[in-house]
């Protein structure tokens, strides 16, 4: 078993509105709840493989108020009191700035791991050694630890870190400084990452220590940086919880990356191979199963004739294509979705018009 690492916690971002993955997932069952692969919840999966590195009360997940008992289902090992509901979304930098008051509340120069609930991870052993690493690296260093991993296509739907000069660090994991970090990019520029050999995807998984993101809060969102001290001043975890609650409505939406990652300078990337899927979309589903002499991945049932390289998952009902190519088509008891997979970005827009309709909560 892996050794449990030392002041160390572990925060699992679950929020989520159920857009990507809709119509199979929805508000009340995001994509976390979904039992896409290995036939468990994203999330229980998410917890499952820090076993061994972190004891169960020093996990938490941050979700939003409305999916807290769904939560409690998908990882029931955890403490109720390690599962923070937020009372409305804020984006990532509130709920980073909310871990680093929880975690400081308990061991002010605490290493805080900052985790996603919703990746898929092949490789859970080297996924535990690289994070064994960057705690040792961010107790070491004043230094903002990020996960990027190795691409092996040119995505245009991932962010991107330049990694720049290579660290001395003594570990198993290699290190570098991080240049820059740069949002989705077109698809030659794309290319030309992949070619440099310089570029990472960004997994968006960050490791700090606590006392290291207060001074980057405190230099650049202020707003939150007092948020995160109020909540290390807490004198309960209940109060800390109310904290949380009255202070939310109040709080300005922005990203981590947009609130500190671009403004710092002392970011170090690790390089990962631990077979990372972000599943950011239908089409991405694909690799993950058995296809077809056609090409298809069929869930459920489903019949085809000069079909080719779709992806259909058919709930309670018979689905049927006919010299079709590269769709997507999700049937539930709610809604069917057909679309080109390379248009299944364009779900959170559609949503946007389902959502004006007199009838929009049977199927959000």
């Amino acid at each position: 078993m892996d050794p449990i690492v030392t002041d160390a916690y572990a925060v699992i971002m679950a929020g989520g509105n159920g857009e990507r993955f809709w119509p199979l997932s929805t508000r009340a069952k995001p994509k976390q709840f979904l039992s896409l692969v290995g036939g468990k919840p994203l999330l229980t999966l998410a917890v499952e493989r820090l076993k061994g590195l972190f004891p169960p009360e020093r996990i938490y997940v941050i979700t939003a108020d409305r999916l807290l008992k769904a939560t409690a289902d998908a990882a029931p090992g955890l403490p109720s009191a390690n599962l923070i509901g937020e009372p409305c979304r804020r984006d990532t930098a509130a709920a980073v700035a909310s871990a680093c008051g929880l975690v400081r509340r308990l061991s002010p120069h605490g290493v805080v791991c900052i985790l996603t609930a919703d990746q898929l991870i092949e490789d859970a052993a080297a996924f535990r050694q690289v994070l064994r690493d960057a705690v040792a690296q961010a107790t070491e260093k004043d230094a903002i630890v990020t996960l990027g991993i190795h691409p092996t296509y040119p995505a245009t739907g991932f962010g991107y870190i330049e990694a720049g000069a290579p660290q001395e660090t003594g570990t198993q994991t290699s290190f570098c400084a991080v240049d820059r970090f740069v949002e989705k990019p077109p698809l030659e520029t794309a290319k030309t990452y992949l070619e440099s050999g310089r570029f990472l995807w960004n997994a968006g998984m960050f490791i700090w220590r606590a006392d290291v993101m207060q001074k980057a809060l405190s230099e650049n969102v202020p707003e939150l940086a007092a948020l995160s001290d109020r909540l290390a001043a807490a004198p309960s975890a209940d109060a800390a919880i109310a904290e949380i609650a009255a202070s939310y409505p109040s709080l300005t939406p922005i990203s981590i990356d947009f609130a500190v990652m671009e403004h710092v300078r002392n970011i170090l990337v690790a390089r990962c191979s631990f077979g990372w899927d972000d599943v950011g979309s239908w089409g991405s589903l694909i690799s993950h199963f058995a296809a077809d002499p056609d090409g298809n991945v069929l869930l459920g049932s489903c019949e085809q004739i000069d079909a080719h390289r779709n992806i259909v998952i058919s709930e309670g009902r018979l689905t049927a294509l006919i010299g079709v190519e590269g769709l997507a088509v999700v049937q539930t008891a709610n809604a069917t979705l057909i679309c080109p997979q390379e248009q299944a970005q364009r779900i959170k827009a559609l949503l946007k018009k389902i959502a004006a309709r007199n009838d929009a909560d049977a199927y959000l």
